[in-house]
This record gives structure tokens, C-alpha cells and sequence, in this order.
């Protein structure tokens, strides 16, 4: 029967406070006034930005001009500077609470980032051309810009990448994890990936951290380049960063729910069937469908 004090039973969120209190100490060592994380919502408007230098006139201001070109960008670029460098700072003093200079460093590794966004943009723009001669319903290389899943989720990677070779801590995942959620893309930003790489329709593809993806390769929905297994240290942990997902060459085509687990290779030129489940390396010029993976031979 319901209490006839009904007040009486109210919680005691004065302890809840407390409680939550102890967990949040409890975390980290690091001093609470120091841990200023990233801010999710402020990162994706900065790809946004970074989307718009790199494909200026398709992102962005829309009345782009040639002669206005250059006020545009570099504007854009200050903006992007200032608000990169505040999010990277914020990173370096969420992992590590001695952090000095934090200020002087994040502009630099926002600097060196920046300039690495020519060989971005040249890669991306293999990337749409991969995708329009790839797909026979692309109408022109600007639907592949605009409406492809697959592209917006290799340059949050590509760009991700980038971050992550400067060692800046905690923003690489989180940029590609924004890309996952909007896409169903699920690319780690350790992954090395060449040009023209074309992911078509995209939802469920996952591509594993120490991926290396050649030249020219395409994949379709539901791919899954994974790790089989994982070495553990003597106190039963996981060693991290040990080579441990696919090599896929040049020129390979991976077909719709297949998964390829494990450090091997997948050899130039191969087509890899639909659903097949894969853990051996395979030679160059190979079709492994569902049957003669069954019977462990290659076609």
C-alpha cells in the first residue's frame, strides 16, 4: 500500500551528491580544475570548417568569388586556427596533468595540421573521383561530394589521420566517432588508407585501427576489416598498437558483409564475395566467394 507519509520517502539526494562526488575524484589523479576536455559539439563545427577549406564554394560561404578567394580562406583559416588550437589544448591538459606551455603547443600542432591540408584535399579529390567512375547511379563527381556517406566519413578520417601522426591526444577518435554516428561508418583514424578509396553505400563498415588500404580499393556495406585476436601482457591486458588488422592491396574489391580478420593479406587485384568470412591471407588475383572459402581454395 503507498505510504501514507509520502515525503518520508523521498531520497536523500544530498548523498547522491556526495556519492558522485567520491566516483568523480575517485577517476583521475589530475587536479579537477585541469581537466578541461574537448567539446564535441564545438569539433564537429570545426570539421565543418575544415570541410569548407578544403572545398571552398561547396561548404561554406556561398558567394564565393575569384577575387574574394583568398580573404575567404584566410579568414576561415584564422577561425579554424583559434578554434583547433583551444580544442587540442584542451586535450593535451585532459591527459596530462603537467602539462606546460599547453597554449604555445596547441597552435603549433594546429599549424603543422594545417599544413598538411593540401595533401588532404588531393587525396579527397581522388577519393570523388573514385566514387563517380565507381558507381554507375553517380550522375557527377558533386553528388559524391554532397550526398555520399561513404566521403564524408574518409575525410573526418583523412583529417583525423593527420591529428593523429601529430600525436594529438583524444580529438582523432573523437572526430571519427562524430563521422560514425552521422554515417554508420566506423573508421579508425590509425588506419592508413590510400588514394582513391571508395566506400560505397557504407552503413555498418567497420575498418580497424592498424588497417593498411592501398590504392584503389573499393568496399561495399557491411565490411568488417578486424582483428581476430590480440596478444595480452602478463597481467592479462591487451598490448596495444601491435599490427593486428588487414593489409588490403591496390586494386582489391571487398563485396557486401564480408569479414576479414587478422594481420593478413589481401593480394593486389583480389575480389572478396559477399558475407564470406576470411582469416588467411590470400595471393594476388584471387575470387574467394562463400564455396571455395569453404574448400580453403583460392579460385
Amino acid at each position: 500500500m503507498p505510504s501514507e507519509h509520502p515525503l518520508e520517502d523521498r531520497p536523500d539526494l544530498h548523498a547522491v551528491v556526495e556519492a558522485l562526488a567520491l566516483a568523480a575524484t575517485a577517476l583521475t589523479d589530475m587536479p579537477l580544475g585541469r581537466r578541461e576536455f574537448p567539446s564535441r559539439t564545438i569539433l564537429g563545427g570545426l570539421v565543418e570548417e575544415l570541410r569548407a577549406l578544403l572545398f571552398p564554394g561547396y561548404f561554406g560561404a556561398s558567394e564565393l568569388k575569384a577575387e574574394t578567394l583568398h580573404y575567404h580562406l584566410g579568414a576561415r583559416m584564422d577561425r579554424v586556427l583559434i578554434g583547433l588550437g583551444d580544442q587540442i589544448q584542451r586535450g593535451l591538459m585532459a591527459s596530462d596533468p603537467t602539462c606546460g606551455n599547453c597554449r604555445e603547443r596547441a597552435l603549433d600542432l594546429a599549424r603543422a595540421f594545417l599544413a598538411r591540408l593540401p595533401e588532404v584535399r588531393r587525396l579527397l579529390a581522388t577519393d570523388i573521383q573514385a566514387g563517380f567512375e565507381g558507381d554507375p547511379a553517380a550522375t557527377s563527381p558533386d553528388e559524391v561530394l554532397f550526398c555520399y556517406p561513404g566521403l564524408m566519413a574518409i575525410t573526418s578520417q583523412r583529417l583525423a589521420h593527420e591529428l593523429l601522426k601529430l600525436k594529438v591526444p583524444l580529438l582523432p577518435r573523437m572526430i571519427t566517432e562524430h563521422a560514425h554516428s552521422l554515417t554508420g561508418i566506423d573508421i579508425h583514424p590509425g588506419a592508413e588508407i590510400g588514394e582513391r578509396f571508395f566506400i560505397d553505400h557504407g552503413t555498418g563498415v567497420v575498418i580497424g585501427e592498424t588497417c593498411i588500404i592501398g590504392r584503389n580499393v573499393r568496399i561495399y556495406q557491411g565490411v568488417t576489416l578486424g582483428a581476430k585476436s590480440f596478444p595480452l601482457d602478463a597481467e592479462g591486458h591487451p598490448v596495444k598498437g601491435v599490427p593486428r588488422h588487414p593489409v588490403v592491396e591496390d586494386d582489391v574489391i571487398i563485396y557486401s558483409n564480408a569479414t576479414v580478420l587478422g594481420r593478413i593479406t589481401l593480394g593486389k587485384g583480389s575480389a572478396i564475395g559477399g558475407n564470406v568470412w576470411l582469416t588467411r591471407s590470400v595471393p594476388p588475383g584471387s575470387v574467394i566467394t562463400q564455396a571455395n572459402e569453404k574448400d580453403g581454395m583460392p579460385s
